[in-house]
């Protein structure tokens, strides 16, 4: 009965969640702009191994420090100002979802953060401190996304309805063509909408001494980014997300709304560590989710497949093992999720749900006592196991890769051995009623 209900509570926020014009507008957004963070941090990888005078080909060319500003500005361009992509693609998603312009509401949703933000800068000179005119890099960075991603569904409610309001749009004749006519129709949406976000930000700058990003961080953002990093934080998500795949459901995509963003910081935090000669502290990124959670498919199934090959006596199971072999090699799971299949299977489910937990467990071990460092470079999703654990996080990365995937498989053999017998007392039994038959 508890089982029961737990899978149809599941079953239920999965539905919430996929049916959210909001998550679901975060976690596509996230998705698409998701090359850009990995082309950010590969950037620094390309600084490092090519323009660096210290570890880089600049040693023997040095010509090639020239090039460091090249991969400087591409890291800038896409994970320093990450802020304002995401905020105009969540924006455009919305207004795609209510049927408004998409392009005039991504760019209403920026100007309405870039008016609620300070435009001032300190800086010293000659030890002598001052203001200049310009925008914190901490405002268009990671420390911007969550008041971005909040203030933008606000924003975009807000400009939503003002469009449905007939009496204030200006009508313009039917020759007029169309591009036209809607920049006439939302110009007063856009101009009260504007004029809220500007005046909101201001007396809240007023009334408190701290403008609203650098409020939001500090209240909401920075403890999420703790609880993330934190051990009993990123081991309930792993294990949150591996009940939905139990159930049928991708996991990733249900816990990605939350997850990418914070990933995105972690990331960001990194690099920004390693520019500055300090040592990156934050273990869970997209790559080490790649490289350590999912490792051959959420759920460790590479290592299942290696079990089954081992173990195995089910012929049906070996076919299924063989064919998801090669997908596995990539992080792809679902031949084997579906084709065993592991949804809603008793016998698998124990290790099904928890060894991406505690593969994950093994991977922040090996990181807190200092023998795998955290990454600057994520790797994309469907980089081949051992490769993307060796950009990602070096030779050391690469061998606890090999010691989570070995531990794993002893995880499944007990399990595997298990199926073996059931389909021993099936066929025992079909034997016997064949026989009273």
């Amino acid at each position: 009965m508890f089982s029961k209900k737990f899978e149809d509570t599941l079953m239920i926020i999965a539905e919430k969640v996929d049916e959210n014009k909001y998550l679901n507008s975060v976690k596509d957004s996230f998705t698409v702009f998701m090359p850009f963070v990995i082309a950010g941090s590969f950037a620094v990888l390309l600084n490092s191994v090519l323009c660096s005078p210290k570890t880089g080909l600049a040693q023997w060319i040095p010509w090639l420090s020239n090039l460091s500003v090249a991969f400087t500005a591409m890291n800038f361009a896409t994970l320093g100002i990450m802020s304002i992509p995401v905020i105009f693609l969540i924006a455009m998603n919305l207004a795609k979802h209510d049927k408004n312009p998409e392009y005039i509401t991504g760019v209403v949703a920026v100007a309405s953060y870039c008016s609620v933000i300070p435009e001032v800068v300190t800086i010293t000179v000659d030890s002598v401190t001052g203001k200049a005119a310009g925008i914190p890099s901490a405002a268009l960075g990671a420390q911007g996304l969550f008041v971005g991603m909040l203030l933008t569904i606000v924003i975009v409610r807000l400009f939503s309805k003002l469009t449905k309001i007939n009496a204030i749009k200006i009508k313009m004749p039917p020759s007029v063509p169309v591009g036209i006519t809607t920049s006439f129709n939302t110009l007063i949406p856009i101009m009260v909408t504007l004029v809220t976000a500007s005046v909101a930000g201001a007396l809240f700058h007023l009334a408190t001494g701290v403008y609203i990003n650098e409020f939001v961080y500090q209240v909401l953002q920075a403890p999420l980014e703790i609880v993330f990093q934190s051990p009993a934080g990123i081991l309930a998500i792993v294990i949150f997300s591996q009940l939905f795949w139990f159930l049928g459901i991708h996991g990733g995509l249900v816990i990605s709304p939350i997850r990418n963003p914070l990933m995105a910081v972690a990331i960001a935090a990194n690099i920004a560590a390693a520019a500055n000669g300090q040592v990156p502290d934050q273990a869970v990124t997209y790559g080490f989710w790649m490289n350590f959670v999912v490792a051959g498919g959420a759920g460790m199934i590479f290592s299942l497949i290696l079990a089954i090959f081992m173990f195995s006596k089910r012929e049906d199971h070996r076919m299924i093992a063989k064919l998801g072999l090669g997908p596995a090699i990539f992080n792809i799971s679902e031949p084997v999720v579906f084709g065993l299949p592991l949804v809603l299977n008793p016998t698998f489910a124990i290790p099904f749900i928890f060894n991406s937990g505690i593969a994950c467990a093994i991977a922040l071990f090996f990181t807190k006592i200092g023998f795998m460092p955290c990454n600057i470079v994520d790797v994309p999703f469907g980089v081949p196991l051992i490769l993307g654990a060796f950009i990602g996080h070096g030779w050391q990365g690469t061998i606890v890769q090999i010691i989570s995937i070995a531990v794993a498989v002893v995880t499944w053999i007990p399990f595997v051995l298990m199926a073996n017998k059931e389909a021993e007392k099936e066929v025992m039994k079909k034997a016997a009623e064949a026989e009273e038959v």
